[in-house]
């Protein structure tokens, strides 16, 4: 079966097996493999995690033409988030140990503590320990292959929202 034959339904099915894939291999690493997730790597899951919601949601409920198109908008933006998330993850592994500025809390901890506006900031602005690269595959470390996924769940998930043969 061809790729362009399957029907946007399909195709956000498989965006959601993709992101259900990626969700167990990252609880793979942390509790198997023993890699501990940084700050920036609990907000990626979570987009990960919120690109699978919003594409299983579209692929349950096989939307006409202009439900498609908001489903596959809303799930390409949270595609687009966790790979802003992620380039800036790649981007703090490229930085000399001396420019990054200390860490953040871990996570759970600053979803308790923290109001909005300052686990916003720890995330945006603070780099904890995320320029550590303990992981790689080919050369490239996880931060990178999720940016690569969340870029290409995001094309996926406007493919199959903007398709004209649904």
């Amino acid at each position: 079966m061809r790729l362009a034959n399957l029907s946007s339904r399909s195709v956000f099915l498989l965006i959601a097996l993709a992101s259900l894939g990626l969700m167990g291999y990252a609880l793979f690493a942390q509790y198997v493999q023993g890699y501990e997730p940084c700050f920036l790597c609990m907000v990626q899951r979570v987009f990960v995690c919120a690109v699978g919601i919003m594409a299983l949601a579209a692929a349950i409920h096989g939307p006409a033409r202009v439900g498609r198109r908001v489903y596959g908008v809303l799930t390409a933006l949270m595609a687009g988030g966790g790979a802003y998330i992620a380039g800036k993850h790649v981007y703090l592994q490229h930085l000399p140990p001396e420019q990054l500025d200390g860490c953040a809390p871990s996570f759970g901890y600053a979803l308790e503590n923290y109001d909005t506006v300052k686990f916003l900031q720890a995330i945006f602005i603070r780099d904890q320990d995320c320029g550590k690269i303990d992981w790689t595959f080919l050369g490239l470390s996880m931060p990178t292959w999720t940016l690569f996924c969340f870029v290409m769940l995001f094309c996926a998930a406007l493919w199959a929202g903007f398709r004209r043969n649904g």
